[in-house]
């Protein structure tokens, strides 16, 4: 076999002598603990970018909500050409006398400010772009901590496929070497065709799982490196396996705790929650139930806006001028003008419309409040599943321990009983495949675990420790 992959690798060489001649690349290999890829993911991710940015746009948009507070104070200017003046006609006597008003050229410049000074609709829209902004917050928030679940997944993903490989590559060594075994004792009339035919096949079936096993490896590192805005080219290694987070089991499951319960006929899951000893189950910082809050907040505000559009308004106005008229554009003479005062708006009808928007508001409150018993018992229910997944994983770690080291055994009592005489190919078969089983049972009970508890971090809004 190995004289095989030899051979096709030289011819490569051969066919496409370029390859060898190329310029030199970068070979460094990047070693990433789960630490370093969250650390990267948290500052070059996209998503976590356009979140921030997001925080950013709603500040500055509350900044200019505030702005309504403040004076609002411009400048003007204005020309004007009389084309044919207004004529006035007066009596004197019994006489009448027309007079033309004005004069051709008219010219105005001034300044003018207005400020609200009661307006409870702007008072409670500063609240609401308040509410806005704490909200794109929690948005950005609840962004970084579905990247830090797609990121821990997928490097836990990578160390899955990495087991994988391990324990098929193990298996076809195997497989090769008994070949070599049988294949000795065939020459020297020990064995029988039909068992080196036998053992010939166990490496035919035991290499595409390992090719399908690199395949995966691959998969889960450009998964990865996407994730992480890494170039795909990039060599990346996850440093680590999956035996390094088994002791967190065993810390979450003691010997003597009630991970073997099933919980019975207990529907409220108290059982199984106490089979998960050690882990919490809060949603107090759930970004999702945080960010439902938040809207139910914005439109109890948006309600109360509504409601406040019924009372009147006042504003203070100031504005001060020159100006000045000519028929000759000397402008010789600048006269100036000035007022200040208070504007006072009174809403009396206006066609059913602040009933509807505050309908409308009541309708949207109403809604929320449904949206969000709704989420919470979803959110509930995905949490119970997460503990179920994971009180079942550990189970079949435990189970898997105990099962790896009897597969172990078997194989090398089959083995031995083939050498001497006394067991067959078959036996090394069915020993070979329950060892390369319980290996794997063992990788993906940890791998589950992992991953249920991720989610279950997500749901309960706190970031991943990596150690």
């Amino acid at each position: 076999m190995m004289r095989r992959i030899a051979v096709a690798v030289s011819l490569c060489f051969l066919l496409f002598p370029g390859a060898a001649a190329q310029e030199p690349q970068d070979t460094t290999t990047l070693q990433l603990t789960l630490g370093d890829a969250l650390r990267v993911a948290l500052s070059e991710n996209p998503t976590v970018k356009v979140a921030e940015r997001t925080v950013e746009k709603q500040q500055y948009a509350r900044r200019g909500t505030y702005a309504s507070l403040f004076p609002n104070i411009s400048s003007s200017a204005s020309y004007q050409r009389t084309l044919k003046k207004q004529v006035m006609t007066m009596k004197f006597g019994d006489t009448p006398q027309s007079i033309a008003v004005g004069t051709y050229n008219n010219i105005s410049v001034g300044i003018s400010a207005s400020m609200p000074v009661v307006n409870a609709q702007l008072w409670e829209s500063l609240k609401i772009t308040g509410l806005q902004v704490e909200a794109a917050v929690e948005q950005a928030r609840s962004s970084k901590l579905a990247m830090v679940e797609q990121v821990t997944k997928a490097f836990y993903a990578v160390l899955m496929a990495k087991d994988s490989y391990k324990v098929y590559m193990e298996a076809y060594r195997n497989a090769v070497g008994n070949y070599d075994n049988v294949n000795g004792s065939y020459k020297v009339g020990l064995t029988s065709l039909y068992d080196k035919m036998t053992a010939e096949v166990s490496v035919a079936n035991a290499e595409p799982n390992v090719y399908s096993a690199e395949n995966q490896l691959y998969l889960a590192l450009w998964q990865l490196k996407a994730l992480l805005a890494l170039d795909l080219d990039r060599d990346v290694e996850c440093v680590g396996n999956l035996d390094d987070y088994a002791r967190q089991i065993d810390e979450a499951y003691p010997a003597d705790s009630a991970v073997n319960a099933t919980g019975g006929n207990d529907a409220s899951g108290s059982a199984m929650l106490a089979g998960n000893a050690g882990l919490k189950a809060d949603l107090r910082n759930n970004s999702d139930l945080k960010l439902l809050e938040l809207q139910r907040r914005t439109l109890e505000h948006t309600l109360v806006m509504q409601k406040r559009a019924y009372l009147p308004t006042l504003n203070m106005t100031f504005s001060y001028s020159y100006f000045t008229m000519d028929d000759s554009f000397q402008f010789e003479t600048w006269n100036p003008y000035s007022v200040v005062g208070l504007q006072l708006s009174i809403p009396i009808f206006d066609g059913g419309k602040r009933r509807s928007d505050v309908k409308q508001a009541q309708i949207d409150l109403s809604n929320a409040n449904l949206q969000m018993e709704d989420a919470e018992r979803t959110i509930r229910l995905s949490l119970m599943q997460y503990l179920s997944t994971m009180q079942t994983s550990a189970k079949q770690y435990q189970a898997s321990r105990s099962s790896i080291e009897t597969a172990e055994k078997g194989y090398d009592i089959a083995v031995k009983r083939y050498q001497a005489g006394s067991g067959t190919q078959l036996e090394i078969n069915n020993s070979q495949l329950a060892l390369t089983q319980a290996e794997l049972n063992r990788s993906t009970s940890i791998y589950n675990w992992l991953t249920a508890r991720t989610s279950l971090e997500k749901i309960e809004g706190s970031y991943i420790t990596a150690e």
